[in-house]
């Protein structure tokens, strides 16, 4: 399956607490963190929910600092 990147710096406290948020949407998005030091995470989204994917980031948005890399 084709997977649909999008990388985003996060507040770096928050990075198990959006893994765990997208693992409890199961097939939607899988987040993997490339920097913990900065924040710096990656979600592969899987196409047919890139909608659902994007409005849990924009709830998200609402408690802390997630923004588009």
């Amino acid at each position: 399956m084709e997977m649909f990147y999008k990388e985003y710096i996060v507040d770096k406290t928050k990075i198990g607490f959006i893994k765990f948020i997208f693992e409890a949407h199961e097939g939607v998005a899988v987040a993997t963190t490339l920097d913990p030091k900065t924040g710096h995470i990656v979600l592969a989204i899987a196409p047919d929910r890139i909608e659902t994917a994007f409005l849990i980031v924009e709830d998200l948005k609402k408690d802390f600092m997630f923004d588009e890399v």
